[in-house]
């Protein structure tokens, strides 16, 4: 993961947004097939900390543009519910106390909803923004979540 990869200026939200959600998928795959405990936590922590800066930088460089327009605000109230759907499963990841089943079932049920999420986005959610954003706008926005994202990463790499 490449911390100092710097902002792609060519690269609008969606195409910016593409990018990290590639990431998800693979870190997902990876947490699926690989079966030693250890590294599956280490691929669970890289997979945390990447869906945690996609959301921060993805509510206020997507969803917020999106939901001061009408026909955006039901769209983007279901992604942020999704959103934190996510972040209540990675509380109970990280909550020490639990079995390692409760684990096991728990991390299934975040790689499922972050595959649902990422392809309900790009297939239904993108589409509407893209009508309700200018071009100029999704330019800008592609550079703004980048560097917020690249930010929420480089200060929250060792929580």
């Amino acid at each position: 993961m490449s911390k100092d990869s710097g902002v792609n200026f060519d690269q609008d939200i969606f195409a910016a947004l593409i990018t990290k959600h590639d990431l998800q998928r693979e870190l997902c795959d990876q947490l699926e097939k690989e079966k030693d405990n250890d590294k599956r936590k280490a691929i669970y922590e890289e997979l945390k900390l990447e869906l945690q800066a996609h959301a921060a930088a993805e509510e206020r460089h997507l969803y917020i543009p999106v939901m001061q327009h009408d026909e955006g605000l039901d769209l983007s109230r279901h992604a942020i519910t999704e959103h934190h759907e996510m972040d209540e499963m990675m509380e109970t990841l990280d909550d020490g106390r639990i079995s390692q089943d409760t684990w096991d079932t728990t991390c299934a049920d975040l790689i499922h909803k972050v595959r649902h999420h990422l392809q309900e986005e790009e297939n239904e959610f993108f589409k509407e923004a893209r009508k309700i954003l200018d071009d100029d706008l999704q330019q800008r926005l592609g550079a703004l979540y980048q560097v917020e994202h690249d930010e929420f990463e480089k200060t929250h790499a060792d929580d």
